[in-house]
């Protein structure tokens, strides 16, 4: 095999099937070439950004790296958005660019700049697979990706290496599994059996270990609450759920009445900007020490969590919680997001009569969430049963993710396919994704709640009390530029229409959008309930 080829072979062996991105001249084409051969799928993006967002939705709900391709110099420029999303998403995804070779780069100037030095600080690690051993250039590369801290990483390609001889497939290494470590296996089940009340947080980590993570909540008949991404790590309907935990004033009550805080697998990456207002003890169980924190745990017990988990489970005793008191929790939680506003649709009705719609349609799609105001009616109302169930961009919360992610998430599961719930704002930002749907008969349905503003930034324009400039516009006809695109677009001002419009696209086998007219003034109301 050549280089591409091997890399093609590298990545289909971990399950990689598709590649997203916007080719060049260079060595794209050779990947493009030889995709197919290796039961690859090479989807043609309108935008890199977006493209490199597909890859890391790929990378989430596969486990599998994600690939975005693009041309050198701008092409690479335009991905680092969607790259910086995946190194704080801690997705797997491979930046894979054309490159320039020494001797052009002894005459050329032309789109030339430091392509490793340009991606650095966001990827994990970078090589051009000039070696002699290229096979193992390609492998140490994806093996770095997918190890903690989980990340990108950037294969900077010329024609010249992707068609140099690369020899066989490589035996991928095989990694030991590390034994927890004894003294703080003892440290962390003691504080646990000396707790009466613990509470536990759910991060982003414990994706890969939510059935042991279950285990453990029911063996202590305690309160369980995730952060966004980890929704449905533990399910809606298990009575032990309260809800989302951002380190906000929301969830403050049901944390304040606990006397030990167990962090699973949360990331601090996923909190939002305020300091941390809890002084009960701390036990952080997470695949690594992280070396910024909103707080320092009293004890920790690091490294991987299925195991981990487990053990904490065989040595737990039914906590002092009442499941009543945990029920109170979670409806004064869901209450206090109950929408004030009136006009249009009401963003928690948007969310609910979508999941009833797929009910009725009998699909279990997978929802992908834009940043923005919205986003509080979208990740609480949707009711997940399990992991990966909701996508949200929130270490970065990049706006312009909803889109690119659903149409990865459909192209995966076409048999349910995926809804995006996106504002306004976010959708301008990507939605010639709605033509690369079409392009791609992928069954997505895109779902705006159109407001006619940049909503989040104008109610803290309006908290700061400063004339609104620069945070609104002339709300869009998205349903007529979704028919120009090649999908079908619905229009709604009404549940009544809204409701039409759902069973409609629902019985589509490609993709769709629904334009909602949504009065944003209930959205400060649900602000300061979420963060204080």
């Amino acid at each position: 095999m050549n280089t591409a080829e091997y890399l093609l072979a590298a990545l289909a062996r971990r399950g990689t099937k598709r590649i997203y991105g916007v080719p060049g001249g260079g060595s794209s084409l050779d990947i493009i070439a030889a995709a197919e051969r290796f039961g690859m799928r090479f989807v043609l993006a309108r935008h890199e950004g977006n493209a490199a967002m597909m890859a890391v939705a790929d990378a989430e709900v596969t486990g599998a790296p994600g690939v975005v391709l693009t041309t050198k110099g701008p092409g690479l420029m335009n991905a680092l958005n969607g790259i910086a999303c995946a190194a704080l998403e801690r997705a797997p995804v491979l930046l894979l660019t054309d490159g320039f070779t020494e001797k052009q780069l002894s005459y050329i100037t032309h789109q030339v700049f430091d392509q490793r030095a340009a991606t650095a600080e966001l990827v994990k690690g970078y090589t051009q697979a000039h070696s002699d051993n290229p096979g193992a250039e390609i492998e140490a590369l994806l093996d770095l990706a997918c190890t903690a801290p989980i990340g990108p990483v950037h294969l900077d390609l010329t024609s010249e290496a992707a068609r140099r001889p690369a020899g066989e497939l490589l035996p991928i290494p095989r990694r030991n599994a590390v034994a927890l470590d004894e003294a703080a296996l003892a440290k962390a089940r003691a504080m646990l059996k000396a707790a009466k009340k613990p509470v536990i947080l759910a991060g982003l980590e414990a994706l890969e270990a939510a059935e042991p993570l279950r285990a453990l909540v029911a063996a202590l008949g305690c309160p369980a609450l995730v952060t966004y991404k980890a929704k449905g790590v533990i399910a809606d309907a298990d009575p032990n759920f309260v809800g989302i935990f951002t380190g906000g004033s929301l969830e403050a009550p049901c944390v304040q009445e606990a006397d030990l805080i167990i962090l699973a697998g949360l990331d601090p990456v996923e909190l939002i900007l305020q300091p941390w207002r809890y002084s009960i003890p701390v036990l952080d169980i997470g695949l690594r020490a992280h070396p910024v924190h909103y707080v320092t745990p009293n004890a920790s017990l690091h490294g991987a969590l299925a195991p981990a988990f487990t053990a904490m489970a065989e040595a737990a005793t039914r906590s002092a919680w009442d499941g009543n008191a945990i029920a109170v929790h979670r409806a004064t939680m869901r209450a206090a997001l109950t929408w004030q506003g009136s006009g249009g649709v009401a963003p928690p009705r948007i969310v609910t009569l979508a999941q009833e719609a797929a009910r009725r349609a009998g699909r279990r799609p997978r929802i992908s969430v834009d940043a923005g105001a919205h986003m509080f009616s979208a990740t609480a109302f949707w009711e997940c049963a399990a992991p990966r169930d909701v996508l949200i961009s929130n270490g970065l919360a990049s706006m312009g993710f909803a889109l690119p992610a659903a149409l990865a998430a459909a192209l995966d599961n076409p048999q349910h396919g995926a809804i995006a719930f996106t504002g306004d704002g976010g959708l301008m930002m990507c939605i010639a994704e709605i033509a690369t749907a079409a392009e791609a008969s992928a069954p997505c349905i895109t779902i705006v709640f159109n407001d006619g503003a940049l909503s989040l930034i104008d109610i803290k324009q309006q908290q700061r009390q400063l004339p609104p400039e620069g945070v609104r516009w002339a709300r869009p006809d998205f349903a007529a530029i979704a028919e120009g695109f090649g999908a079908a677009g619905f229009r709604a001002s009404t549940e009544t229409e809204y409701i039409i419009a759902l069973d409609a696209a629902f019985a589509l086998n490609g993709p769709s959008l629904i334009d909602v007219t949504v009065d944003p003034a209930g959205y400060p109301a649900q602000l300061q309930a979420m963060r204080g």
